[in-house]
């Protein structure tokens, strides 16, 4: 935060702080300054109206008030100029721009000028003028005053026109940055709800969607962090999704961290409220230890249909400026914005998803009603050609042919129940986890393994079974595959095992590079533990 200069307020008639009045006035005020000038010396009068027409035509606010600064520390012969921005609040210096060196001491109230900048009527800061040297005014026009280092009627009346063109200035600076800045957040905001329905070419959706609003929310807000934060099962709020400048070190203890569920700030969030901190490390509504990295802050609720789905956090770093209070409501609204994205893209997503498993679906069904049943019908031709053949090499041949077919048709079998998975979050049960095992040992193997199913494998193994079954069949391919160059995986779960209980059979065959089978390996579990 900046300082105010170190002088006195002026108390003379030429501290012009007090001054208020309409657009009107100041108007009017400008025209008897002006008119003054007439009257008096006019050596400075152009160099005041080049000053305001280069004011006037820059819509840069940092440049129009060095600019003033140095026009009016060159107008008055000041050694010393500064222009002081208050805060949103009028309590305090939001900025300070000078110009040259102050001069050593405390001036008293003669010597200091001050003369306020207003925009649209409201105080925006002053003009602060010290450090005239004895003789830099000889102004016949100010009398007594002259050649003793004070201020004189004519320099008083020369800031006065200057801090009217600055007001104007500013006004338009001020609603071009607005604008400027609404845009940006517009444009921010329509990203984010493209990149969303768009979706990410790999990896979890939710989580893309998530790190898109916190990348883009940190950025607009020009933050040194952007988190997005879900609920919890305990009422807790947990940061799911983070975008962050800071060491790896914050980010590593940010992620994952949470806002406890007795916190006043998460009960204001989840009223659907903002939350609002200009020094989050020591506002006394956080009690989360996240809250010391970091200094202003917005927490803003994610809220779609009157429901709060999470909170988007855009922090800054402790001693960063102060969010203003129109970040603060295009902070809000993007919030919104990004909630809404988030809804719209998850229906998307599922519309998506939904064709995906129809056509699956209508897949399986022609796999079913179609192949299967020409396949079984052709089996079924060359059965009876089997009986009827005469040759004992052709019964043979046939009936491998009919094994094949039987094999062929479990194998189409499997991938029908394959097709017929559920969505890819879900855990994957038993059977996609064994088609994974056999997919992984394809290369050792040189072929795809064969892998055919017995009754409902899903529905029946239980968890803790399911895993060793996993695993076994992960071991017998291995061990297959350092003998054989095929296998044949058969997991059965209709089996009654020796002991009475129900249970899951696996039986793995290999075959050889010269066709003959390797002995079974045999692995049996019940089924529940």
């Amino acid at each position: 935060m900046p300082h105010a200069p170190p002088f006195p307020e002026p108390a003379d008639p030429h501290d012009a702080a007090g001054a208020e009045g309409s657009a009107a006035e100041l108007a009017e005020r400008t025209a008897q300054s002006l008119r003054h000038l007439a009257g008096g010396p006019l050596s400075r009068l152009p160099q005041l109206l080049e000053a305001m027409v280069a004011i006037g035509s820059d819509l840069d606010v940092h440049r129009v008030l060095h600019r003033i600064a140095e026009t009016a520390a060159s107008l008055t012969g000041a050694r010393y100029a500064a222009v002081e921005v208050l805060d949103e609040d009028g309590d305090g210096l939001r900025d300070l721009i000078t110009h040259g060196s102050p001069p050593e001491g405390r001036p008293t109230a003669p010597f200091t000028l001050r003369v306020p900048i207003k925009v649209r009527g409201e105080l925006f800061g002053s003009v602060f003028l010290a450090g005239k040297p004895d003789g830099a005014a000889a102004d016949p026009a100010v009398g007594s005053g002259a050649g003793s280092g004070r201020f004189g009627e004519v320099d008083l009346h020369l800031v006065r026109v200057l801090a009217t063109e600055a007001g104007i200035a500013m006004g338009n600076a001020r609603m071009h940055a607005a604008a400027r800045q609404r845009r940006r957040w517009i444009d921010g905001a329509a990203s984010v709800t493209t990149a969303l329905l768009a979706g990410p070419e790999t990896g979890s959706a939710k989580e893309h969607a998530l790190t898109v609003v916190a990348e883009k929310g940190r950025e607009l807000a020009e933050a040194a962090t952007g988190a997005v934060l879900l609920p919890q099962s305990d009422g807790a709020m947990e940061v799911v999704a983070i975008s962050t400048v800071l060491p790896e070190a914050v980010r590593t203890e940010t992620y994952g961290g949470t806002i406890p569920a007795a916190s006043p700030v998460l009960h204001q969030i989840s009223a659907g409220l903002a939350v609002f901190s200009d020094d989050f490390a020591g506002d006394p509504r956080s009690i989360s230890p996240l809250s010391r990295h970091y200094g202003p802050t917005m927490l803003l609720p994610l809220r779609s249909g009157g429901r709060v789905l999470g909170a988007l956090a855009l922090c800054r770093a402790s001693g960063g400026p102060r969010f203003t209070h129109l970040e603060r409501t295009l902070g809000t609204q993007f919030a919104s914005q990004a909630a809404l994205a988030l809804v719209l893209a998850d229906r998307h997503r599922d519309r998506e998803r939904l064709a995906v498993y129809e056509d699956r679906d209508r897949i399986a069904r022609d796999l079913h009603d179609l192949v299967i049943q020409r396949l079984f019908a052709t089996g079924m031709l060359l059965e009876s050609a089997q009986r009827t053949a005469v040759l004992p090499e052709v019964k043979e041949g046939v009936g491998e042919a009919v094994d094949e077919l039987d094999a062929t048709i479990q194998e189409i079998r499997t991938a029908i129940i394959a097709l017929q998975q559920g969505p890819p979050e879900a855990p994957a049960g038993p059977r996609t986890r064994i088609l994974r095992e056999a997919g992984a040992a394809t290369v050792a193997l040189g072929h795809r393994p064969s892998v055919q199913f017995v009754g409902p494998v899903d529905a029946r193994v239980g968890p803790e079974c399911a895993r060793a079954l996993v695993a076994a069949v992960g071991r017998a391919l291995t061990e297959v595959a350092r003998t054989a160059a095929a296998a044949r995986v058969v997991v059965d779960a209709t089996v009654t095992l020796a002991d009475g209980q129900e249970g899951v059979r696996l039986t793995v065959t290999g075959e050889g590079g010269d066709g003959d089978p390797t002995a079974p390996m045999v692995w049996e579990r019940p089924l529940q533990p």
